[in-house]
């Protein structure tokens, strides 16, 4: 059983390996030699060579030769990005008072065809009130998108998306994303450019919007966290990974380890997320889960606010635990 238990591990190391090779080589035309070669000497090795001991030696250290290499691979903010993700967001802190640069907020014609607009807005840590999370969901029940949105005195809301920063041509991948492929962004948008890019321009996008309980003092704690993060990645880029740094484990990655929530299946098959804030009592309580996300599903209101200015408040009409 010990062997193979390590039998597995090789073969599920020499995968990841080959598969690295293929994905994130930069010189496209080495990729397929250099994988295939690698998955070749590692069969002729075990079919020709003598001495488990000295095969199981071999192959683990030829995948850590990779490794190393691949840990080499260092992330920029240099690179001829699309429209949509070309300018980061970051954020000035001064007492009570947080200037966010680069606020997205694009005017759609079709998901394809926009306008990019950027802009600058102050917004006032007294006058914070709420925290919204966003999820959408694309195709399997299992995997979602999750954005955060905070709410302040007035109406104004600014929402937080963690995405891949893709570069000119690029189309995202899950299996890509597992490797170095793209560059980790925090786009800081107008519900309007943002949400309503999900529901009216997008196909096959549904979006449900909860509100997260707690008290303006949290909030505010949930949005500095933000706001680190953006100014971080301004000065040094990472790596967006699928499991590891997407859009729900960075937000949980963004508290000291010390106030992270417990560790939960559901954070990496994400589409329960719900199912996992509604148990701990993050979300409203007060109506089955069912109807809570049925309540909670904003296509339609979405779809009728359309560019109607006060689009952030007709999405929220209805939903258990805001108030009208």
């Amino acid at each position: 059983m010990g062997l193979a238990a390590i039998g597995c591990v090789l073969l599920l190391c020499a995968a990841w390996a080959a598969a690295a090779l293929y994905f994130d080589v930069r010189v496209p035309w080495l990729r397929l030699p250099l994988a295939g070669g690698y998955l070749a000497g590692l069969l002729a090795l075990w079919i020709l060579a003598r001495g488990r001991g000295l095969k199981i030696g071999i192959t683990a250290g030829a995948f850590l030769l990779v490794l190393a290499w691949w840990f080499t691979l260092r992330p920029s903010n240099d690179r001829e990005w699309q429209p949509d993700v070309a300018a980061l967001a970051y954020a000035d802190v001064r007492g009570n008072r947080v200037t966010v640069h680069n606020v997205r907020n694009c005017d759609y014609r079709t998901e394809a065809d926009f306008d990019a607009r950027y802009y600058d807005r102050t917004f006032r840590l007294d006058r914070l009130r709420s925290a919204d999370l966003f999820m959408v969901y694309w195709g399997s029940p299992l995997i979602a998108h999750t954005m955060v949105s905070f709410g302040f005195d007035g109406g104004d809301y600014l929402c937080f998306s963690i995405e891949t920063r893709k570069q000119k041509g690029e189309t995202y991948s899950a299996v890509r994303g597992l490797f170095r492929q793209y560059e980790l962004i925090y786009v800081a948008a107008d519900e309007r450019d943002i949400v309503r890019l999900r529901t009216n321009y997008r196909q096959g996008e549904e979006v449900y919007l909860f509100r997260i309980n707690g008290s303006p003092v949290q909030a505010r704690a949930l949005f500095l966290d933000y706001v680190r993060r953006l100014n971080q990645l301004r000065k040094k880029p990472e790596w967006y990974n699928a499991l590891t740094d997407n859009c729900t484990t960075s937000i949980r990655a963004q508290r000291a380890a010390s106030d992270r929530a417990p560790w939960d299946w559901r954070m990496l098959a994400n589409g329960h997320g719900d199912q996992l804030l509604y148990e701990r009592g993050l979300i409203a309580t007060n109506l089955p889960l069912a109807e809570l996300k049925d309540r909670a599903h904003i296509n339609a209101r979405a779809r009728a606010a359309e560019r109607d200015p006060d689009f952030s408040r007709l999405i929220r009409q209805g939903v258990p635990g805001i108030e009208p």
